[in-house]
């Protein structure tokens, strides 16, 4: 009984009815970043919520229950006002930058769930595209305190990072675990999705190339920098038309692509899964906008202490900017993406890792170079010899890898030793000059 009126008070504080609650079940739709993230959930116990006697306290505390104890990650939020104290005490920079990385944990989850529930509302469509706009929101905004800084190089390379992280650590450790939980069998998967993901990849490492070949490239005339800008911007905005024609495909014409495992599999899944929205769509919105203003000053901490940071553990700003910012920074989803391989739901696996890395590659890079046009800051698409070789190898390898629709643990073994091969290269590099 306590139960059912805990669920009717959250009913009323979602702000619709049962009328309300139908249309809303019926319009949304779910991407394989929610479903990740699903997994790193936990339900709320709101019984003890449900002797509080004042309803506008109840649905306050309700709320708060969701936001920070809906997440088995809700112990890593202790990590945020530690990072604060540590800024305005001056205590332990490097300390500040690793408080700052584990805080950006479970905001990034946490993002991942606004915006789901934010979708029972608005429908898949807008749903989908403020989930594509906000699920990099981590790298969107280090990105832009990293160009305000002039910290280019630093930039490229952490998101560089992030999409090596997604095609070889993440895919790779996900066909290597589900292919030992699932030893004396192939994992199977759908190829369609994966195809697109790699058509878009490839395009962009297209670009990257193109750049850097332009340095070779006779009768460039003595304006180098500034056609090589040019360029790089002209690539940009090719790249983003890319993407846009990549959302229309993935959320209208051929939607069935993304969530077709993830219905099936939904009754049998045991992570947590809902129905209907758990808290109000002003609610939602308020915690967005309040996870995105900590996630803007965790970033700022983490642009301004990587050098404290590099100095401190003696590791090259390279090697944290390629991996450690990306490991961490994405961790939650990361976790996600493997826990549905051992479950044999390569599908979703699929979907956030190749997903996030084209959004990466498509979306948040061209973004950054128009971006930095704006602001007046010379950044192009140039990642030197070394990264964009990395780059193009890892597109070929996952390319090969999942050319066949099946896997099992050895397929997910070489992107992974892949992985380690470049971070034992960025490991050694020096720290990349602050331009």
């Amino acid at each position: 009984m306590a139960a059912l009126e805990a669920g009717n008070y959250l009913k009323l504080s979602s702000g619709g009815g049962r009328g309300k609650e139908k249309e809303i079940k019926e319009v949304h739709g779910r991407t394989a970043h929610n479903m990740s993230s699903s997994s790193l959930r936990k339900k709320s116990d709101l019984t003890l919520l449900s002797k509080v006697r004042c309803g506008l306290l109840r649905d306050l505390l309700a709320n708060l229950q969701e936001i920070f104890l809906g997440t088995k990650l809700f112990v890593l939020f202790l990590a945020i006002p530690l990072a604060i104290v540590a800024n305005y005490c001056h205590f332990g920079r490097e300390w500040m930058f690793a408080l700052s990385l584990l805080g950006l944990i479970p905001l990034a989850e946490r993002v991942s769930f606004l915006t789901e529930q934010i979708a029972f509302y608005t429908g898949p469509t807008v749903g989908g595209l403020l989930n594509a706009t906000c699920g990099n929101v981590t790298e969107l905004i280090i990105a832009i305190f990293a160009l305000q800084q002039g910290k280019i190089e630093v930039l490229k390379y952490s998101l560089l990072g992030s999409i090596l992280s997604n095609l070889l650590l993440v895919l790779g450790s996900s066909l290597f675990s589900g292919g030992l939980a699932n030893l004396h069998s192939d994992q199977l998967f759908d190829r369609k999705q994966a195809d697109v993901n790699t058509a878009l990849l490839l395009l962009g490492a297209l670009c990257h190339i193109l750049q850097l070949l332009f340095r070779y490239a006779p009768k460039s005339g003595g304006h180098t920098t500034a056609l090589a800008l040019a360029m790089s911007r002209a690539c940009s905005i090719i790249m983003l038309l890319g993407y846009v024609a990549y959302l229309f495909f993935q959320l209208k014409t051929h939607s069935q692509f993304f969530e077709t495992q993830q219905e099936e599999d939904d009754d049998n899944d045991d992570a947590v899964t809902e129905d209907k929205p758990v808290i109000g769509f002003a609610s939602a919105m308020t915690w967005l906008v309040g996870m995105a203003i900590a996630i803007t000053l965790l970033s700022e901490f983490v642009v301004d202490t990587i050098e404290v940071a590099s100095d401190s553990w003696g590791l090259s700003v390279s090697f944290i900017s390629i991996i450690l910012l990306p490991i961490v920074g994405n961790a939650a989803e990361h976790a996600g993406a493997i826990i549905f391989a051992f479950k044999n739901k390569l599908d979703i696996t699929l979907g956030v890792s190749l997903g996030s890395a084209t959004q990466i590659s498509m979306f948040v890079v061209p973004l950054t170079i128009v971006v930095a046009w704006i602001m007046g800051i010379e950044m192009d698409l140039d990642l030197d010899l070394l990264g964009t070789g990395s780059l193009l190898m890892a597109i070929l390898v996952v390319a090969f890898t999942l050319q066949d629709g099946s896997s099992h643990y050895l397929k997910g073994l070489a992107p992974l030793l892949c992985y380690l091969a470049i971070g034992a290269c960025f490991f050694v590099l020096k720290s990349p000059s602050n331009e």
